[in-house]
């Protein structure tokens, strides 16, 4: 419950100095009588029901007084509810999982790393379909466009290399990623393509990809992970696995060409850190329209109050004329 005029409550301080004048007032005009001997007083019955039913016509009348203030005070009932349209963002995420991505220039590697920061990316947008395209020398679809997004880490925690062919087909995983969002009514299409190497497998060039993607009006922000001059490489020998220093080798300028066609952006991840710093620029630049309507309504609620009001007073009257009628 809520009140129209708030204020009219302090009013309610007034029945301090009202009920310390009836004290002042009782006390004032009892009677003194000097007797031999209080025996009769003490006697059972000896005092009568009305000496203690005496005070409740005064508190009836101060509970008058404060339902009265509150009546002045325009007690109301809300009811509110709100109507919320989402206009979400499709969302492809095209990671790379080729071996070269368990370097560990990126901490634990590459993988891991891209893998626990795209997750977050995940949560921070519970609005939108997101889907999974992992490539390496061929390409396939984790997970189609969802808002399930329980399932959709699930199944990006199953990642790993070696579940394909290795190799670097960008262009394929581009490609494969754009046919998963092409049909889509959503506004706003967006994939992000993650890899550290450059093309060597399949049949269509990265930047043929990338116009049919323009043909489809969708975004790519392109990603180059991996640090400057040369990352620890795991290879397997007879030894087990061993890791080598090699050189980091990322096709900039494909990535680049691959953002300008489709206006996206390309970004340089070196370490974890600004790979989470790229996520989060994009999540700024790529956000959900959240419509808001809010309704109230408020309702008076003084009638029972007032009705309440009048039974006390009622009450008053007919004890002062009943009862406790006094006498003149």
């Amino acid at each position: 419950m809520v009140f129209a005029n708030p204020t009219y409550r302090y009013l309610l301080l007034l029945l301090i100095p009202m009920i310390g004048w009836y004290i002042w007032k009782l006390c004032k005009s009892q009677a003194s009588l000097q007797v031999s001997s209080s025996e009769a007083f003490d006697a059972p019955g000896a005092t009568s029901w009305k000496v203690y039913l005496r005070h409740v016509p005064f508190i009836l009348r101060m509970a008058a007084v404060a339902v009265l203030i509150i009546i002045l005070a325009r007690p109301q009932s809300t009811n509110s509810w709100q109507n919320t349209s989402t206009e979400g963002i499709d969302i492809v995420l095209a990671m790379d999982i080729s071996s070269s991505m368990l370097a560990q220039d990126l901490k634990p590697n590459r993988l891991e790393a891209s893998k626990d920061v795209a997750s977050s990316f995940i949560n921070g947008r519970p609005n939108d379909n997101i889907g999974l395209v992992v490539f390496a020398a061929e390409s396939f679809t984790q997970c189609p466009l969802t808002t399930d997004h329980t399932v959709l880490l699930n199944l990006f925690k199953d990642v790993q290399p070696g579940i394909i062919q290795d190799g670097t087909a960008i262009g394929l995983g581009l490609a494969n990623a754009v046919s998963r969002v092409k049909d889509s009514q959503a506004k706003s299409k967006v994939i992000i393509l993650l890899t550290d190497g450059v093309n060597n497998q399949g049949e269509i060039a990265p930047v043929t990809a990338a116009e049919i993607a323009k043909t489809f009006g969708v975004r790519v922000y392109t990603i180059g992970v991996g640090t400057q001059g040369k990352a620890p490489y795991p290879f397997q020998t007879a030894f087990g696995v061993q890791y080598m220093d090699v050189d980091v080798d990322i096709d900039e300028p494909t990535l680049k060409q691959i953002a300008a066609t489709t206006g996206g952006q390309y970004f340089r991840a070196t370490d974890n850190a600004s790979l989470k710093d790229i996520y989060s620029e994009i999540d700024k630049m790529e956000k959900t329209k959240i419509s808001v309507q809010e309704y109230s309504k408020k309702q008076e609620e003084y009638k029972n109050w007032a009705l309440l009001l009048f039974s006390l007073l009622l009450v008053e009257i007919l004890l002062r004329n009943t009862l406790l009628r006094n006498i003149p």
